[in-house]
């Protein structure tokens, strides 16, 4: 999901500017930084979401926001990612259109169980947009490929997530871009998780180029039924501010190859 803001907000700046699921606090939606967790075999995870980054008085809407997992074995993910994006402010006409899509696929290479270390590995490849909405700074420069690697890991209370990325440039598009976020969180009722994340987006030359504060959680509505929500901002001086961004969502699960819904964690 990340890879969606981060094509929200580098075009506001451009125009101003487990096995299965563990029953632990995770990265991944509604969260920037992912996570080495994968659906399981057979089980879908879909992510329908509305993202929101404002920015020098321009506003980038992602509604909707789709992300859609299938778990290939216990340890593999496949992985298709796109925003419808609409934006507006700063004077000019509105626009709309389909932005950037992130097909790629996860391998967690090392899983040593609830609490212990696990690691994956999840390349991306960013499509290019509709040439309209690349024009219209809707859509970034593309293709490139995204190689990231996710590390998690609980101590005490807490469980921490950390992942880290390169964007390569392919075929002499867009830029190169390094990506770094963790995230903080504990599971406080079956039903609730509450999370902190620090995330930063800097590319190799020109923007984007920001750090970001947000908290945010998820909240089970019932089976196979996941509420999403999520705010924050810019610090730390951050060369292309973002003044607001959230995320309000739902998250889908799907067991047996999409044939029931998962059932609730106890």
């Amino acid at each position: 999901m990340k890879r969606l803001l981060s094509t929200a907000v580098a075009g506001l700046c451009c125009a101003i500017l487990p096995g299965p699921r563990l029953a632990r606090a995770d990265a991944g939606p509604p969260y920037l930084t992912n996570d080495p967790g994968t659906p399981g075999n057979g089980n879908w995870e879909i992510n329908l979401a509305s993202m929101t980054a404002v920015s020098g008085g321009l506003t980038s809407w992602q509604l909707p926001q789709i992300d859609v997992n299938f778990g290939l074995g216990d340890r593999i993910q496949l992985t298709y990612e796109i925003p419808y994006v609409l934006e507006s402010g700063g004077g000019a006409p509105g626009a709309s259109g389909w932005s950037n899509a992130y097909p790629g696929i996860k391998w967690r290479f090392l899983d040593q169980g609830e609490g212990g270390w696990q690691m994956s590995v999840f390349p991306q490849l960013e499509t290019a947009g509709p040439a309209g909405a690349e024009r219209r700074g809707l859509a970034g420069d593309a293709p490139r490929l995204l190689v990231p690697v996710e590390v998690a890991k609980s101590v005490g209370p807490l469980d921490l997530d950390f992942e880290a990325g390169y964007y390569f440039p392919l075929h002499d598009h867009g830029a190169e871009e390094r990506i770094l976020g963790v995230v903080a969180g504990h599971r406080f009722t079956p039903r609730l998780e509450l999370d902190a994340e620090l995330y930063n987006d800097h590319a190799m030359a020109g923007l984007p180029n920001y750090t970001t504060l947000d908290v945010g959680g998820r909240y089970r509505l019932g089976r196979g039924v996941i509420l999403l929500f999520m705010a924050g901002r810019s610090i730390a001086n951050s060369s292309a501010q973002v003044d607001f961004m959230s995320y309000l969502g739902v998250q889908i699960l799907l067991s047996h190859y999409g044939l029931e819904l998962e059932a609730d964690e106890h």
